[in-house]
């Protein structure tokens, strides 16, 4: 019994040690180049169509499933104001972004808006993030098509002074 016990602990404790590993960061920078899947400290939610490390950059890919709501989730932040950069694009169609705060990386439902949708185009976006607590972000793309296609790359998170 107590070598059951043990094991549940050394199990359980190996769990704790994942995800002490990602730390509250003040600064992103991530071009995605070395990436093969999706970053440990970063948490995909692709719905039904597909969300992937590719090419040196994330690919946002509707497959058949037009309208899935997906999600990529940074590292959690510390709380502050921010410049985010990145470079986004898509192969064409209406395709749209919005970003969210996110408390709890695994539920979706408590992710709260902070800016409106906004139409995908193939410039660089800035925006200033202002985070009240520690917290992720979160990236939501709006595929409305068949085999549509966003691409994210050069992310940057800097803290402002």
């Amino acid at each position: 019994m107590k070598k059951i016990i043990l094991a549940g602990i050394a199990v359980f404790g190996g769990f704790l040690t994942v995800n002490a590993q990602c730390k509250t960061v003040t600064t992103l920078t991530e071009n995605f180049d070395t990436w093969k899947d999706i970053n440990n400290c970063w948490t995909a939610h692709p719905g039904k169509a597909m969300l992937y490390a590719s090419d040196k950059k994330i690919i946002f890919y509707s497959m058949t499933n037009p309208g899935e709501n997906m999600y990529l989730v940074t590292p959690k932040i510390k709380a502050g104001t921010y410049t985010l950069s990145f470079d986004i694009s898509d192969n064409g169609g209406e395709t749209s972004l919005e970003l969210f705060t996110v408390n709890n990386p695994s539920d979706t439902k408590s992710f709260v808006s902070i800016a409106k949708p906004a139409k995908i185009t193939k410039e660089k976006k800035t925006v200033t993030v202002t985070l009240k607590k520690d917290s992720s972000l979160g990236l939501k793309v709006l595929l409305n098509g068949v085999h549509q296609a966003v691409y994210l790359d050069n992310l940057s998170l800097k803290q402002k002074k």
